[in-house]
């Protein structure tokens, strides 16, 4: 019974009345109108007669209330949403109650829905059955009181995947081409389609004939995809398609169906590299395993199609990749697929992507230090990146405007079209693509040196590719691999790679003295002094010895570790901040759903379990608390210093903007959720479902921990 009442939306509302009766509905429209009946009037005034002190009904059994949707939900804004955003946040400051007529007693008693979190809920449900063509419900109350882990946990599992999945095909393209990051005067629909792809092509072009309020411009790319091209159509962004497979419809026609795919959610509306595998963490969680399998399908394609695992598939992120994961993120698929052949087939034509895109992308130049022997990131793209707000640019090209006596729009034009040459702009352009290329964009780590630096977490990234690969091949494979041009590799070949890289960090970013991995600067010749939490990528990617793994554990845990979770990176790299030196996303004071993820799985790597626990149960009351306070609110990234999400910061704060119930959450902050879970035991689950803040629940545990031992 308790999971019919808990069921998600689209089951608990689908049914008739859920209970109501004609009568009782006839009965919730009269009051809520004033237009009553004699019977009505006085089985009101009978009820009134019986009524105690209290007007709230006393009941042992479950409640359940009569509710007419819209009156109701025009009665809980009109009362509680003070500030006028759609919806009930702690922030509001009605009364914080609202009367309910109950189920068992026709709508005549009366209980008091009391608090944010009960009216925040009410509000969502109402919402949710609206969706549903619901004019009228029977609403039990645990729908309200839910323990908030349970209620967030079922959200992201039953709605917000669902929210964030998309298909590029005939049938998902009028959602998918919408891109609020082009700010070019051409908002068309259009699709680039890879060379040689000629099936694909016409399928499209078919679609644009058969749906032509699309409106859709079909291209298909050069064979050869140089900086220059894709600077070409900058002015003429699009959709890249992705992996297709074909399917009989209902006529018996053969035609095609897009791979689906989960996306960020707001305004990141396609599949994003590294974010993807984080969320196939979360969606593997929840038992999503297709899904989870298709966007690995489309890596692959992307890598066979377009030479990289990309920044996202759009057309103006061609020349740019992002942190590579594909090794770990198929592997974790392929444990959870059924046994049989073709599960062994999927997977080497995965891995054989993966060593295409690590020979070809990461391993040469201008990506691969040939000094060192490690990586970077260096994205080839030329001119100003056209994915940023129109002004985001002005302050660094206002002086080299003024120098020439140009306005900032006519100096732009000048420079991206060769007319005028600057090569400080190439090489801060550079760097700046290079910091988008890491996906930590923006951070004083990175700010005009990105691409010098050979950085901790790629390197280690690349560590666990060699590691995965060369054990894949000895355990999958029987220690026999053949690529498609038919060369064959062991895995004692990707055994030395990993040997040699790990040497190579140790050497260049591994700190004795301070117990630390740092970047190397290699145009410097030093390493950085950028204290990162990436430095504990190197625990997930199993490349710390374990001399080095209890350095960075008992040295430098403390440094990053605060009240809601990890943090970016320690105050004190970030530096002072002021007017002309604002807050950058990835620094201090904001923790990052990526970053939580990666240390929990290195410290349990390493043993340190209970550190992964903590963690693990800060960040998740991070987000519990948010959820409670701010009418389900899941956003992209938080302060978790002071445990905030409106935060004053470059591109603001997406997942944040929504009427009455949240749809989407964001991708990578709804998989750390899930995933964090199966960190808790039941004992610190309880805990987090009473909002208990870690502050009060650890020093509880000490104390416990200390009489124990006395």
């Amino acid at each position: 019974m308790e999971t019919e009442i808990l069921a998600p939306a689209n089951i608990y509302y689908r049914n008739g009345y859920n209970g109501l009766t004609i009568e009782n509905a006839i009965r919730i429209r009269s009051f809520a109108t004033g237009r009553l009946t004699e019977k009505s009037r006085e089985e009101r005034a009978q009820a009134q007669r019986k009524r105690r002190g209290s007007h709230d009904e006393k009941t042992n059994r479950p409640r359940k209330f009569l509710i007419d949707v819209e009156e109701t939900k025009r009665r809980i804004l009109e009362q509680e949403d003070t500030d006028g955003d759609s919806q009930i946040t702690i922030h509001d400051r009605g009364p914080k109650t609202l009367t309910l007529g109950t189920a068992d007693s026709g709508g005549y008693h009366k209980f008091e829905i009391r608090g944010t979190y009960m009216l925040s809920n009410l509000l969502q449900e109402l919402e949710l059955a609206r969706d549903h063509g619901r004019k009228h419900i029977v609403l039990h109350e645990a729908r309200l009181n839910d323990n908030p882990v349970d209620r967030l946990s079922r959200m992201i599992k039953y709605h917000f995947w669902d929210g964030l999945t998309r298909r590029i095909d005939g049938e998902g393209l009028e959602v998918i081409c919408i891109d609020p990051k082009n700010r070019t005067a051409d908002h068309s629909p259009r699709i680039y389609i890879p060379f040689g792809e000629d099936e694909v092509f016409e399928y499209y072009k078919n679609v644009a004939e058969t749906k032509r309020h699309l409106n859709l411009d079909v291209q298909m790319l050069p064979m050869e995809i140089t900086p220059e091209y894709v600077k070409s159509i900058n002015d003429k962004p699009g959709i890249l398609s992705l992996a297709m497979r074909k399917i009989t419809d209902d006529k018996g026609n053969t035609t095609f169906e897009g791979a689906p795919f989960v996306v960020h959610g707001g305004r990141f509306n396609e599949m994003y590299g590294w974010d993807s595998y984080f969320e196939t963490l979360g969606l593997a969680v929840d038992g999503k395993i297709e899904i989870a399998k298709s966007m690995v399908d489309n890596f692959v394609y992307e890598i066979n199609h377009y030479g990289k695992i990309l920044n996202a598939n759009r057309s103006y992120f061609l020349t740019r990749s992002q942190p590579p994961f594909l090794t770990d993120m198929a592997l974790k698929v392929y444990e959870r697929l059924p046994e049989e052949e073709e599960k062994k087939l999927w997977l080497a034509g995965v891995f054989r992507a993966a060593i295409k895109e690590y020979q070809t992308v990461w391993m040469v130049s201008p990506r691969y230090d040939s000094h060192t022997g490690l990586s970077r990131y260096h994205p080839t793209g030329i001119g100003i990146p056209p994915e940023t707000e129109a002004s985001h640019f002005d302050h660094v090209i206002l002086p080299y405007a003024t120098k020439c006596g140009l306005t900032i729009e006519e100096y732009s034009l000048r420079y991206q079209s060769g007319e005028i040459s600057e090569p400080q702009l190439d090489d801060y352009f550079l760097h700046d693509r290079a910091v988008r290329e890491s996906g930590h964009d923006t951070t004083y780590r990175f700010e005009k040196r990105c691409a010098n630096l050979l950085t901790i977490d790629l390197n280690a990234l690349l560590y666990k590719y060699e590691m995965d690969i060369g054990t894949t091949i000895r355990d999958v494979f029987g220690d026999e691999f053949e690529l498609q041009d038919g060369t064959a590799m062991t895995s004692a070949l990707w055994f030395s790679y990993a040997s040699k890289r790990k040497q190579a960090i140790d050497k260049y970013l591994w700190n004795e003295e301070k117990g630390l991995y740092y970047d190397y600067d290699i145009a410097r010749k030093e390493q950085s002094v950028y204290e990162s939490v990436t430095a504990f990528w190197a625990l997930w990617a199993n490349c710390a010895s374990e001399d080095q793994a209890e350095k960075l554990v008992k040295t430098s845990l403390q440094k990053f570790e605060v009240l809601g979770g990890m943090v970016s990176g320690t105050e004190e790299s970030r530096g002072t901040i002021s007017l002309d030196r604002p807050n950058r996303q990835w620094d201090y004071p904001f923790g990052w759903a990526p970053h939580q993820i990666m240390i929990w799985r290195g410290l349990e790597n390493y043993g340190y379990d209970n550190d992964a626990r903590r963690l693990a149960y800060r960040w998740l009351y991070t987000i519990t608390k948010s959820f409670v306070d701010f009418n389900g609110i899941v956003p992209e990234k938080y302060d978790v210093v002071s445990l905030g999400h409106l935060l004053k910061v470059e591109y603001g704060n997406v997942g944040t903007d929504f009427k009455f119930v949240p749809r989407e959450g964001f991708g990578w902050m709804n998989a750390s959720y899930q995933v964090g879970l199966t960190y808790l035991n039941n004992h610190m689950r309880r805990a987090l479902g009473a909002c208990t803040s870690p502050e009060v629940f650890f020093k509880r545990r000490e104390k416990k921990d200390q009489s124990l031992h006395t």
